[in-house]
């Protein structure tokens, strides 16, 4: 995988490149949206690689209506025409449902830079449903000199949300801990990145965090 491309990363296809793909892919024939994914320009999203793979691994779900099916591809860079990293919470939120505003305004108000992924993200991007009334929300945060802050204060917004807060703290060398593991103070943590999922120790995932 390019270094550039890490998990959650978003990339757009070429429509021309999609097309040989998907002649390849028959069983996503009549899906719906697929044939066209390209041509709307809209992105998949980076994978962990499984075994064998051997180019980039990108992934595509679908609306819950269509079954919340989750299609993976594996593409050649050439294929790629851009890349992004996945949407800030800032120009997501309007797609958010009413009663989530008041705590995306605060969860903005804490880390203005925060990315979101998941439903949010992809209702965003695509404008189809993908939010339910039992959906969470699938947050970033980049961690800076001050981490105790902002897991403090995500505690207090996770406690009073009216949707479950889930997410990710991205620290050194394109590491990701779950923000609640994070926050509950364990000496060691699960931290992962787009090789797969190590056991760290929390003061050396945190000492790193700007990095």
């Amino acid at each position: 995988m390019p270094e550039a491309l890490g998990r959650h990363q978003m990339v757009r296809v070429a429509p021309a490149a999609w097309r040989t793909l998907l002649m390849r892919r028959p069983e996503y024939d009549g899906l719906p949206y697929v044939a066209d994914w390209a041509e709307r320009n809209w992105p998949l999203v980076v994978r962990r690689p499984a075994g064998g793979e051997a180019g980039i691994p990108l992934g595509l779900p679908l609306p819950p209506a269509q079954g919340k099916r989750r299609l993976s591809f594996v593409l050649e860079a050439s294929a790629l025409r851009a890349i992004a990293p996945p949407p800030r919470l800032a120009e997501a939120a309007p797609a958010a449902p009413p009663e989530w505003q008041p705590t995306l305004r605060r969860l903005l108000d804490l880390d203005p830079e925060a990315r979101t992924f998941g439903g949010l993200a992809w209702q965003h991007l695509t404008g189809l449903s993908y939010l339910s009334p039992t959906s969470d929300i699938d947050l970033l945060w980049r961690l800076d000199g001050a981490p105790e802050a902002l897991l403090a204060g995500l505690s207090t917004i996770a406690s009073e949300a009216p949707m479950r807060i889930d997410g990710e703290c991205l620290g050194a060398n394109g590491m990701a801990v779950h923000w609640r593991e994070l926050a509950e103070g364990m000496p060691e943590i699960l931290a992962k990145d787009a090789r797969g999922v190590s056991l760290v120790a929390r003061s050396d995932f945190l000492a790193g965090a700007g990095c």
